[in-house]
């Protein structure tokens, strides 16, 4: 598969969004393109949200309805059937951050338990996904993690956690439908593996139901791959994996500089691309075992992964490989993949536009410091314009 232009079809990449819509991408992702306007932006946003200003109507009509689904799950049922008619799943992401309390974590599991019964009747939602912080306090994972004893409270408190993700997990494989959990900052990760791979061995016994992720700008992340792989075959499970770069690299940096340990991130860019390209080949060659969720927006992993199948003679429609996008970003390789045959789920963030927000800055920055995203973006709506006009 040598041709490497699939990703360059502008009418099926865009074909759900009508000229408005076009236009609206096209001035966002212009906006982003600068990064002080960025910065305004953020600032100014947190402090009319804060003030309760009445900016939630501009907020919605834009940047919201761009990369979000909706406010709810009912709220998203029109955005997920238009992209399933074009073969694209959605995984919806309640993307809320940041709670501390115990109501706010029964409350997230209560809703992620909706939305399984909800993707349980809707073919187009075969995944859902949920964060461990979501569930329970960022301090316990942390505190479990260094291999410190618990008070009584907070082993109750564990406890509550594991119950979460249990609860989660078993309905999840009574339904059939795949859980992606997301992966966090390194310090907690320790305690959040454990707990993966306890629901792993627990629920994976046929098939992958419960996928941890891999963040490769994490250098240590292709040994920990290998090591979970041994410990699946001994005991007899299948091990799922959603395989990103990674999501928390400044912070990551910041604290190792500032505690004095080792950076956990890659040198440079082309370590953590090679570090994801290794993770990536190592699932594909060992689908026996392990499924994989590709999550990334980098067309030259996409088109590895691609030659890799072929190569293997994997079939496009192999349930233990799966493409995904975030909904807003990447039209032109979810929906071009998505023709191609291949499994493609896009990232559906929902939830109120006010609990949504910090999701939404953090798009937007990220936007900003990956180089080369915004551009790629615009230079794609620049296109479909242009084909369009004529």
């Amino acid at each position: 598969m040598d041709n490497k232009t699939h990703f360059d079809n502008t009418e099926i990449a865009f074909a759900l969004k009508n000229d408005a819509q076009l236009e609206r991408a096209y001035f966002l992702f212009k906006m982003i393109s600068h990064q002080p306007l960025v910065r305004i932006g953020t600032a100014a946003t947190n402090f009319a949200l804060k003030a309760n200003l009445p900016v939630e109507g501009l907020i919605r009509s834009t940047v919201f309805d761009h990369f979000c689904g909706g406010v709810n799950e009912e709220d998203c049922l029109p955005v997920i059937d238009k992209m399933f008619t074009k073969g694209v799943s959605s995984v919806l992401d309640y993307s809320v951050e940041g709670k501390e309390e115990e109501s706010t974590f029964d409350d997230a599991r209560d809703k992620i338990i909706k939305i399984i019964h909800f993707a349980d009747e809707k073919e187009a939602m075969p995944i859902v996904v949920f964060k461990p912080t979501g569930f329970g306090r960022f301090y316990l994972y942390q505190k479990k993690g260094d291999g410190k004893a618990f008070t009584e409270a907070e082993q109750a408190e564990w406890d509550r956690i594991v119950q979460r993700f249990d609860s989660v997990c078993k309905l999840a494989k009574a339904k059939d439908v795949e859980v992606l959990i997301d992966a966090e900052e390194s310090w907690m990760q320790d305690a959040a593996d454990d707990l993966c791979e306890l629901m792993m061995q627990t629920y994976n016994t046929e098939k992958p139901i419960v996928y941890n992720t891999l963040q490769t700008y994490r250098w240590d992340r292709f040994d920990y791959l290998k090591g979970i792989h041994d410990r699946a075959r001994q005991k007899g499970f299948k091990i799922g994996f959603k395989i990103v770069r990674g999501a928390y690299m400044e912070k990551e940096r910041d604290r190792a500089e500032d505690k004095g340990y080792e950076s956990p991130i890659c040198e440079n860019k082309k370590a953590t691309d090679d570090n994801f390209n290794t993770c990536m080949t190592y699932m594909l060659n060992n689908l026996d075992t392990i499924s994989v969720f590709i999550g990334t927006h980098n067309e030259a992993s996409c088109y590895l992964a691609m030659d890799i199948m072929d190569d293997l003679g994997v079939d496009k429609t192999d349930n233990n490989v799966w493409f995904g996008q975030l909904y807003g970003m990447s039209d032109h390789i979810s929906f071009n993949l998505a023709q191609l045959g291949y499994n493609v789920a896009k990232y559906v963030p929902f939830g109120p536009v006010k609990d949504v927000m910090p999701y939404l800055i953090r798009r937007a920055e990220e936007n900003t410091s990956v180089a080369g995203q915004t551009n790629r973006e615009l230079n794609l709506l620049k296109q479909e314009k242009a084909r369009r006009k004529l």
